[in-house]
């Protein structure tokens, strides 16, 4: 009962931090847990903290009876321009500053069993552009009245936002394997603005833009495995299934598949090496499957409207985004008794390509290079509070402005870079 009334609260009070919203590996996070994010997000073969069910489930089973709570400010700063063909524009979006709760709760119920929740979110398709500095008339179409950079009427932008709670059962299998597993539940919301010039070749221009924010539940599981090769050594893996989300009723005049948009499978493999009796380092490898959810995967350049093609459409176009490569390196080391220290490194493959820029004016996920720090200093011997930073360098994509949608020329580019700031207070009981 007591766990019950914990993921009930959890998952209350992470429904109302919104909005959820991160952009580094494409959409996910470069790290969940505190711990993790100052470690570059390496976490796979780590037991550091109670978010095991957004890294590792088999982890949980090593950390022992924990709470963690963390915040995190993030600041992504993104923008687009046009320039040298008829509708020039040049905006950065607005809405920088997002804070982004963590949690994790685990307990043991057996020496070699335990039951935990982690509740963590994902997003980062977010975009708002004024307009203030507002295309010309005329430039984007016979009769076009002045409009936003995607030549519609007012703000242009989305907003998308994913909360996934995560309840997971870990059990070793001896002294040194241990095995997890953790169903997800995830809830999504999202809004558009500024469409209306896709109108035209959508499957369902009522459902296109403009109708406030819409909302789905849906599921998956991940599951993991840790082991101690040796005294020095330990090996993780994990694999979540692709969440099969309800639809977008609202918006199947945009996303492929009438409105469909489910969360892509991943998995991930790490490393940890005790290097010293105070320091260890680890590294992950993680694969991310955009290319198999179709409303993200689908190439914008693609033609087949009217018919399938169409916006909302069974093979309707998409971002454009590929699957990516993720691979993170950290090191934590234990200065003394109460503090540690971290570093860590994260690079991506960019998943945007030069002929979705324009789609992409709207997500420009394209971010490659984290550094990140962190500190974990102990209160006492059972609480302590982590600090971890984040700085991801500016990435450019520059591409032709989409003709088969819009006949204006020129160049198209979208930024972006990102900061994060967090902290997060830790508990053993």
């Amino acid at each position: 009962m007591k766990i019950k009334k914990i993921v009930v609260s959890l998952f209350a009070v992470g429904m109302m931090a919104s909005p959820l919203v991160h952009a580094t590996n494409g959409y996910f996070s470069h790290g969940y847990g505190m711990k993790a994010k100052g470690m570059g997000g390496a976490a796979t073969a780590m037991a550091i903290d109670a978010m095991g069910g957004a890294n590792n489930p088999a982890s949980m089973v090593w950390v022992g009876d924990r709470l963690d709570v963390g915040v995190d400010w993030f600041s992504p700063v993104r923008g687009a321009s046009r320039s040298g063909g008829g509708a020039a524009f040049a905006e950065e979006s607005t809405n920088n500053n997002f804070f982004i709760p963590e949690f994790g709760y685990n307990k043991m119920v057996s020496s070699d069993m335990s039951l935990g929740v982690t509740v963590y979110g994902n997003g980062g398709m977010n975009t708002s552009y004024t307009q203030g500095n507002s295309v010309a008339a005329n430039m984007c179409g016979p009769g076009a009245p002045a409009s936003n950079p995607l030549c519609g009427p007012g703000k242009l932008g989305i907003n998308l936002e994913q909360l996934i709670v995560a309840p997971t059962f870990a059990y070793k299998l001896n002294e040194s394997n241990s095995i997890g597993i953790s169903p997800l539940f995830g809830y999504q919301r999202f809004g558009a603005n500024g469409l209306q010039a896709f109108a035209a070749i959508s499957s369902s221009p009522a459902n296109l833009t403009d109708n406030g924010y819409d909302s789905s539940t849906g599921w998956g599981v991940r599951l993991g495995w840790q082991g101690k090769v040796s005294d020095s050594v330990t090996l993780g893996a994990a694999y979540a299934t692709k969440m099969s989300m309800g639809k977008f009723s609202k918006y199947q005049g945009l996303f492929a598949e009438q409105g469909s948009f489910d969360i892509p499978e991943n998995f991930n493999f790490g490393i940890a090496l005790k290097a010293t009796d105070s320091t260890t380092i680890a590294a992950d490898y993680q694969r991310i499957n955009y290319g198999k959810v179709a409303s993200i995967a689908n190439p914008s350049t693609q033609l087949g409207c009217p018919g399938t093609g169409c916006l909302g459409g069974s093979t309707g176009i998409g971002f454009g985004w590929s699957n990516i490569n993720v691979f993170k390196i950290g090191a934590m080391h234990q200065y003394n008794d109460q503090l540690t220290v971290s570093l860590g490194y994260d690079h991506s493959d960019n998943p945007v390509q030069p002929r979705d820029t324009t789609f992409n004016i709207l997500a420009p996920g394209i971010v490659q290079d984290h550094f990140t720090a962190g500190m974990t200093y102990a209160l006492d011997k059972s609480s302590e509070i982590t600090v971890s930073y984040m700085h991801a360098m500016q990435k450019t994509v520059t591409g032709a402005p989409n003709a088969v949608y819009f006949n204006m020329g020129g160049t198209e580019e979208i930024h972006m870079y990102q900061d994060s700031l967090g902290i997060a207070y830790g508990m053993k009981f």
